[in-house]
């Protein structure tokens, strides 16, 4: 080893000419070291046009009032990068944002899903080292590799790549999500986690099944328990495939000498495998244990809820037990906690729909409602609306029963009504907590009412459910509750209405010609015969033609003119024809608007809306 004096006496010996260090620059060209790791494409626009903010302005993806929001935050913070900043707001999609960089950045911009990639190059990669840095391989071009990340910046990390495949690289920019997806899907094929249903069902007897009462039991990692018993690797697969399938509810029902098993999927139940009967009481017991409740307790129902691990994903379930004539009867609500994540952009809002929205949800005082049958998407909307919001300078509370969700920087209140602690009790113990905002899980009852009301009028921005089938008809509701109509005209902002339709399958969709008993709604709403889509069903969508669903909505924004036509206390008819009378559009128009879109099919604009006016 060389000490300080040898190192000097080595390097003024042996000099090392500057050229050597780094290469010659001509003047007005790229430095050689970072342009032979990655350059745009050829084709691609390698200056910016404008600034990020103002095109995501100009593309009308954030209003200037939320830039200058975004921006206030990026001057208290500059080690975030201002992209950062607005995902982390709420106000825009990362999709949305990706595209946006990939134009200001000259590269181009794809999503990706699994069946686009070509597995020969996809072990190129470990996984974990593109689980870490967000790169993926997807394929060859000529002789480059083609790789989709989250950051085309990062040469250092592209010149990483270059080295460990010796490949040269043709880069695209997506979004973190569709790889996140793509490397949990390869992993759930890896992990070996196939149960063979039939051979499980096969080897089972009544008597082979022990349920083992001990409340020390870990539940939380399902691929460490799958093999322990078969009924405990049964119950495992019925969650696991559930998750998979992306279903939203597990229903598991006795009938006479037989068992069924649905997934609600996109709001409507499939059937799946029915194990034999007499598995129906190992089966309920199990999940009892898992969700904490009593095994003995047949007679009455019982609610609790379940925490499992799937390949590293946390998944939150509510589980419900209902006594029938042919024994308990089970449903699991799945809680995706990805829905809550989404932004008001992703939920299906016609643009003008969404700038008044958001305009009413940054109000300082008021009432905004939102209303539909259960199942509807009312809470991933309050959700979205929640995320909108500077959580920094607001004191933002929620009364739910129950929580479903986890929120970051907001109080959540859980209602038990065995021991008092009831809607209108939480609201009253908020109000002394100074709110801002406050989200109410629902409206149930007069003194509940009574209590937002008056919280509204006092200085609080307060959302919150109501089951009502449209707009107008929230307003009768609150009155026939008990809310003298004065308050309600002096309180209430706005009221949104809104209802799920599947999309039309994107690797099915195809044209159609309408059935006759179509040919009326098009006349009536002016569609063009060639301009209509239908799924014709594929593999991706179990042959169904739909895949995902979007959101119908209809908003009431309450102006003055409302407010005297409420304070007349009017009936619901009358409220809903001058509602039409000036312009709202109704669940059924915005439905049909996304027909024509080529998003959904009059089938489900039908299904779920009905004709009131």
């Amino acid at each position: 080893m060389f000490n300080t004096k040898e190192l000097k006496d080595f390097m003024a010996q042996t000099p090392v000419p500057e050229s050597e260090l780094l290469p010659e620059v001509p003047a007005g060209s790229q430095n050689p070291v970072l342009s032979d790791l990655w350059q745009p494409e050829e084709n691609s626009q390698a200056a910016r046009p404008t600034a990020l903010e103002d095109r995501l302005c100009e593309l009308g993806h954030i209003s200037s009032e939320q830039m200058e929001q975004a921006r206030s935050i990026h001057r208290k913070t500059p080690r975030k990068r201002l992209g950062q900043i607005l995902l982390e707001m709420g106000v825009i999609s990362e999709a949305n944002l990706m595209a946006c960089l990939a134009e200001q950045y000259g590269v181009p911009f794809v999503r990706v899903t699994r069946d686009q990639m070509d597995m020969k190059v996809f072990g190129l990669l470990d996984k974990l080292y593109m689980e870490q840095h967000q790169i993926i391989p997807l394929g060859l071009e000529g002789d480059k590799l083609v790789v989709a990340t989250t950051d085309p910046t990062n040469v250092f990390l592209l010149d990483e790549v270059k080295r460990k495949t010796g490949k040269p690289l043709a880069v695209r920019i997506c979004p973190s999500e569709d790889i996140k997806t793509i490397l949990q899907d390869l992993n759930a094929a890896d992990s070996g986690t196939d149960y063979q249903v039939d051979d499980i069902i096969k080897n089972i007897e009544e008597n082979d099944v022990e349920v083992v009462d001990t409340e020390d039991e870990d539940i939380a990692d399902m691929e460490r328990i799958a093999g322990e018993s078969p009924i405990i690797k049964f119950v495992n697969y019925i969650i696991f495939n559930a998750v998979k399938e992306g279903a939203s509810d597990i229903h598991i029902e006795p009938g006479d000498k037989k068992l069924r098993l649905r997934y609600r999927i996109d709001g409507v139940l499939f059937e799946t495998v029915n194990p034999p009967y007499n598995m129906h009481a190992p089966i309920v017991s199990r999940i009892k244990i898992m969700a904490n409740l009593d095994i003995a307790e047949r007679r009455l129902p019982q609610d609790g809820r379940i925490r499992v691990s799937i390949h590293g994903r946390n998944v939150d379930m509510r589980v419900s037990t209902l006594p029938s004539s042919h024994g308990e009867k089970v449903v699991i609500r799945i809680l995706d906690t990805g829905t809550t994540k989404r932004s008001m952009t992703d939920l299906g809002f016609d643009p003008n729909t969404l700038e008044i929205l958001n305009h009413q949800i940054h109000q300082p005082h008021g009432i905004i409602l939102v209303t539909g049958p259960t199942g509807s998407g009312k809470s991933t909307t309050l959700y979205s609306a929640l995320r909108t919001m500077d959580i920094r300078s607001l004191n933002v509370s929620t009364v739910e029963d129950p929580v479903e969700y986890q929120l970051e920087g907001i109080t959540q209140v859980q209602v038990h009504e065995r021991i008092g602690m009831t809607f209108s009790a939480a609201l009253r113990s908020l109000l002394r907590q100074d709110p801002d905002v406050i989200m109410v899980g629902e409206i149930r009852d007069a003194e509940t009412a009574r209590i937002a009301v008056q919280a509204s009028l006092t200085g609080h921005l307060v959302l919150s459910t109501l089951h009502t089938n449209d707009a107008p008809s929230s307003i009768t509701r609150l009155i026939n509750i008990g809310i003298e109509s004065y308050l309600i005209a002096a309180s209430t902002n706005a009221v949104l209405a809104q209802r799920l339709v599947r999309k039309i399958c994107p690797h099915c969709k195809q044209p159609y010609e309408p059935k006759p008993e179509e040919a009326g709604y098009m006349e009536m709403f002016g569609f063009n015969r060639d301009n209509l889509f239908h799924g014709a069903g594929c593999e991706h969508c179990r042959h169904t033609g739909y895949q995902g669903r979007i959101g119908l909505y209809e908003l009431l924004v309450i102006d003055d003119k409302y407010r005297d036509v409420i304070t007349g206390n009017p009936n619901v008819t009358e409220l809903r024809r001058m509602c039409k009378e000036r312009g709202m559009t109704t669940l059924r128009e915005d439905g049909f608007n996304k027909v024509r879109s080529g998003m959904t099919t009059i089938d489900e604009v039908m299904r779920v809306t009905e004709c009131t006016i």
